[in-house]
């Protein structure tokens, strides 16, 4: 990562699913490629890291081969000697099959990437603060808030953000509008976003609205494994819990859309936390780095939107990563379906439980004793712990276990 943090769109992107790291990623790369060489006739793009190993299950070389302008060879490679454990190379030859121009992408999570061989503009560090003690020195100093000194370096992003909260709304009522049908790929997995949002507005439990906020994760989710339109939130593998937050706080709760532009700028800051000083990457840190990243953003929007303080929606942010440390991510059979999906239906619920309690906790306790920046710290030394395995390859955990017979 840069010196500074980047700017908060590029932690919210609208893409295509079904996974920010191994389409939207390998899909800007490619195009980008195009757009600063033109066509050639041949191309091979060598696969590395998560990349190689889940790349099928997550349609990598499919994009890939629509996206190149020319016949593509997809290589599926394992011996990666680059800084980032995470990426490819581009290389385009002439009619003769000469080597004409290589490019060496790094997939550094959330659909963000990194070319060795180019400085890209949407990389630009936007922040002069990197931690939250930081930020919040600052806020002191000049008497300010938490949005004030959002939108000081980013007077522009209220727009971005109308774009995204539009593309959540769309993506969350195609999913629960959908017929019933099978997602792709080998793991025949039915969809029910529909199913369970119907069960819930039929439910006389108490538990209804608890249902009803999973039914919106699930129809993101599968708007996602169908590689339909979803949003980086921070991730496509974690796209459900933002987008179930926005949902219901647009079409539940009637909030109006400036309030929740506000509440995704607040998220968006501590994404970017998470992000610069730790990763949002699965293949790097863990499911940790994407649900736990997700359900910390949401917490911390939910927090504003109930009106909570700086130190509620920090507290409210900082649970939300607490309890997802260590999370793996081993999907199985490489599609970002299972475990995916369900546990993005059960971020929502943290999310909505962090900043409850949190605002709650501060008022029987008065402070809270581990900071955000702390547990980013913590975050980031136990993804390092993680092994291999368990970080988005499908050769550990449930995807080791899972009974393919089930399919």
């Amino acid at each position: 990562m840069g010196v500074n943090m980047q700017s908060i769109k590029e932690l919210y992107k609208i893409g295509r699913g079904p996974s920010s790291s191994h389409t939207l990623a390998p899909e800007r790369a490619c195009k980008l490629f195009n757009e600063t060489f033109g066509a050639f006739p041949y191309y091979e793009a060598e696969l590395f890291g998560s990349l190689s190993l889940t790349g099928k299950g997550h349609h990598t070389d499919a994009v890939i081969e629509q996206t190149l302008l020319g016949e593509v060879k997809v290589i599926f490679s394992l011996e990666w000697q680059e800084e980032f454990p995470n990426g490819f190379y581009i290389r385009a030859y002439n009619d003769k099959h000469e080597l004409q121009q290589r490019w060496t992408v790094f997939s550094i999570g959330g659909g963000s990437i990194r070319i060795v061989e180019k400085d890209l503009d949407w990389n630009d560090e936007v922040y002069q603060e990197n931690t939250l003690k930081e930020i919040k020195q600052v806020l002191q100093d000049k008497n300010e808030t938490l949005l004030s000194y959002i939108y000081s370096y980013e007077p522009n992003l209220s727009e971005h953000l109308l774009d995204i909260i539009d593309a959540e709304v769309e993506c969350v009522h195609a999913g629960i509008t959908a017929e019933a049908g099978i997602l792709p790929g080998k793991l025949k997995l039915q969809r029910v976003a529909r199913k369970l949002y119907l069960e819930s507005l039929k439910s006389k439990s108490s538990y209804a609205n608890d249902l009803k906020l999973m039914s919106y994760a699930y129809a993101a989710g599968e708007e996602n494994a169908d590689t339909h339109k979803v949003v980086t939130a921070p991730t496509l593998g974690a796209c459900g819990v933002i987008a179930a937050l926005t949902y219901h706080c647009i079409h539940d709760l009637k909030i109006d859309k400036d309030t929740m532009i506000d509440a995704l700028a607040i998220g968006g800051i501590f994404g970017n936390l998470i992000k610069h000083n730790a990763t949002i990457s699965g293949a790097v840190g863990g499911c940790q780095a994407e649900v736990g990243s997700a359900v910390s953003m949401a917490s911390a929007a939910f927090a504003y939107i109930l009106g909570g303080s700086l130190n509620d929606i920090e507290y409210a942010a900082e649970i939300g990563i607490e309890h997802h440390l260590g999370l793996t991510c081993d999907p199985v059979m490489g599609y970002v379906m299972i475990p995916c999906i369900e546990r993005n239906s059960q971020g929502i619920l943290r999310a909505i439980d962090a900043a409850n309690l949190a605002i709650h906790m501060n008022k029987v306790r008065a402070t809270h004793r581990v900071s955000f920046d702390t547990i980013v710290e913590t975050m980031k030394e136990t993804g390092n712990c993680i092994p291999m395995s368990l970080k988005e390859t499908s050769i550990g955990g449930l995807a080791k276990y899972f009974d393919e017979s089930h399919c």
